[in-house]
């Protein structure tokens, strides 16, 4: 029996008649996809049937399935994970890059999973071929598409739920040109030797999904995403990762490492490590180094994703983190005598000139002879300010805030004295309190001064030139430099080039760079004697 004699005929009715079965639009081992019409809602819709052609068969004029005698136990695991997976799916409704579940329906002996039809989208693939002239696009470009999907991507893995199949063919492009992620099946379906037809995107999956002893997990998204941006940023579908595990030869054409920030070239390379254990672990992190970019390009990606953030607040970056500024400093003795001169305008020069002496005089020469009689407000041990003991207020929670937003709110000024000292730090992103002199809950008389030690981020230092040196020489000094993380990468030698020795470098001399990051460099392999073998890529 051919595949196609398992799928329903067109106008078969399900849940009791309110939606008609049209055409097919896709199937895999996992089941089949129809485009359909819910006569309730008067609207187009996608149903996936739940169809593993290899364990269950149907007979010709009926619409139940029949398991193989054998089968039973791996048909009714698989339903429950399908079902699993959709009912977690169909909770999923407010995420924008995202296709919309609005049914999940059990009949049949099978199930179906009804969703929202977009009409006038396409696959990405589709994009990518027919909208762009080169077949590429710009990180511009790619920035504003992809980003918006790290979002939903988050909260998926959240939720337990992994994808196992990225890619061109998967992710749709809506009519505005707003890309949301399909193309949904098992896990079974998306790893080899499972019992039922596996799907495997050639490119874009990685090497735990072809029945490796390696665990799956969110990188296993990770490096299917990070496959896809390269492939629409340099216009290739990147060498399958079985190949890559036997002879690596993936790299990032010269023409486009020019065109393309170097931080994104970072990224994807820590993404599309061969072994999960080396590769990018959350999509967080993925998100971090993708938008390590100057201040204009930060806050594009976050006008990109703000229709994400709305109902992903949970999941949504906050960029605060990398475009803080630097803690507001106190008021320069200049900018202190401009306000004062003001002041004085505004209430008349000659009596707040007047008024000004005698508070001077107050507070030093007469200090003394108010003493007696009368109530001194007490002083700040730790900086001889004046408090305010009648009266007596919470301290907030500062730790783990961005000043920014501190500084903000002026009723804390108008409650505290608030300082700040700077400290570099790896575990706390820059612009954020690290802590506060006096913790958060206690009660202290208004005026009462609080230290906030604020974080640079991590500390940097200027990459150094070692094009020409041996990779351990370079790696020596490198270290030297403060730079503690360094990863080769082998590039092709055509005997011109003693091999071993540094051909380029990603991150460029004379820049600064944290000193965390990953320092990767290109070194010349064995000198080849033999043309390399070109393999076809599917």
């Amino acid at each position: 029996m051919g595949t196609e004699n398992l799928y329903l005929p067109e106008k078969t009715a399900i849940a009791d008649g309110r939606y008609l079965i049209g055409r097919v639009l896709s199937h895999n081992g996992e089941g089949v996809t129809y485009l359909a019409f819910d006569t309730e809602r008067k609207a187009t819709v996608e149903i996936r049937e739940f169809l593993p052609d290899t364990i269950c068969i149907r007979k010709e004029g009926s619409t139940h399935l029949l398991i193989k005698s054998d089968k039973k136990l791996l048909y009714d695991t698989c339903l429950a994970s399908f079902l699993d997976m959709w009912r977690k799916l169909a909770r999923m409704r407010g995420l924008s890059a995202l296709i919309l579940v609005v049914d999940i329906v059990e009949e049949n002996n099978t199930a179906y999973a009804v969703c929202e039809h977009t009409d006038g989208a396409i696959s990405l693939k589709e994009y990518l071929a027919t909208k762009t002239e080169e077949g590429y696009i710009s990180w511009q470009d790619a920035r504003v598409l992809f980003m918006p999907i790290l979002s939903t991507l988050s909260t998926l893995h959240t939720a337990g739920i992994i994808h196992r199949g990225i890619s061109p063919e998967t992710l749709i492009v809506g009519p505005d040109n707003k890309v949301r992620i399909g193309g949904f099946s098992i896990p079974e379906c998306r790893n080899v030797k499972t019992g039922i037809n596996a799907e495997i995107f050639s490119g874009y999956a990685p090497v735990e999904q072809y029945g490796i002893d390696v665990p799956s997990g969110p990188w296993t998204d990770i490096y299917s995403f990070a496959a896809v941006l390269y492939r629409a940023l340099i216009g290739t579908t990147p060498i399958d990762s079985k190949e890559r595990l036997a002879a690596d030869r993936m790299m990032i054409p010269a023409k486009f490492a020019e065109l393309i920030p170097a931080y994104v070239i970072n990224a994807l390379i820590n993404a599309l490590q061969i072994m999960p254990e080396d590769r990018t672990k959350t999509v967080d992190q993925l998100r971090e180094e993708l938008s390590a970019s100057p201040t204009a390009a930060i806050a594009a990606d976050f006008e990109a994703e703000a229709e994400a953030a709305e109902s992903e607040a949970e999941s949504a970056p906050d960029y605060s983190a990398v475009v803080a500024p630097r803690p507001k400093r106190k008021p320069s003795a200049a900018t202190k005598q401009e306000q004062l001169r003001t002041a004085l305008k505004a209430g008349g020069i000659a009596a707040a000139v007047a008024l000004f002496i005698f508070l001077i005089l107050c507070l030093t020469v007469l200090r003394g002879h108010f003493g007696s009689g009368g109530s001194n407000k007490p002083t700040d041990p730790n900086t001889g300010s004046t408090v305010n003991s009648d009266t007596k207020v919470l301290v907030p929670t500062f730790t783990g805030r961005t000043y920014t937003n501190i500084s903000s709110q002026k009723s804390y000024f108008d409650d505290f004295v608030i300082t700040t000292k700077e400290e570099y730090n790896t575990e706390v992103n820059r612009g954020y309190v690290i802590s506060q002199s006096i913790e958060p809950g206690k009660e202290v008389p208004q005026g009462t001064e609080i230290q906030l030690v604020v974080s640079l981020g991590v500390e940097q230092a200027e990459m150094i030139d070692v094009v020409g040196e041996t990779y351990e020489s370079a790696v020596a000094k490198l270290k030297e430099a403060g730079f503690e993380n360094v990863k080769k990468i082998s590039m092709t030698n055509d005997g011109s080039h003693v091999s071993g020795t540094v051909a380029s470098s990603l991150q460029k001399p004379g820049e600064l760079y944290d000193k965390t990051e990953k320092i990767t460099l290109t070194v010349y392999a064995e000198a080849q004697t033999t043309e390399p073998t070109t393999e076809k890529q599917g």
